[in-house]
């Protein structure tokens, strides 16, 4: 059974620092670009950053020069380095398939709660 497990939230002041984890269950994961996406209260979920197979990546310009993702495929799992927090990057925080990838998982996991407060 493929499943998709984040981990790695919490509470952080402002100006501070996470680091988020997903590990992908399932054979295909060294082959297939992933994502991180994130969904604050009220608003749509969104793409903030994505690494191809080859360990390519982009990021929103929100997060640019703050987050960085990279990959271990032998591990299965993606990051997400987040520094420079910011109260506007309190949100649930998921990984998946970014769109237009060549494949789709068809579901999201349980993601991670990041808030940044003082």
């Amino acid at each position: 059974q493929v499943q998709l497990v984040e981990s790695g939230g919490g509470l952080v002041q402002p100006g501070g620092s996470l680091r988020l984890s997903c590990v992908a269950s399932g054979s295909v994961f060294s082959f297939i670009d992933m994502g991180w996406f994130r969904q604050a209260p009220g608003k749509r979920r969104e793409l903030v950053a994505r690494i191809s197979s080859g360990g390519s990546t982009n990021y929103t310009d929100s997060v640019k020069g703050r987050f960085t993702i990279s990959r271990d495929n032998a591990k299965n799992t993606v990051y997400l380095q987040m520094n420079m927090l910011q109260p506007e990057d309190t949100a649930v925080y998921y990984c998946n398939a970014p769109p237009n990838s060549t494949y789709a998982f068809g579901f999201w996991g349980r993601g991670t709660q990041v808030t940044v407060s003082s």
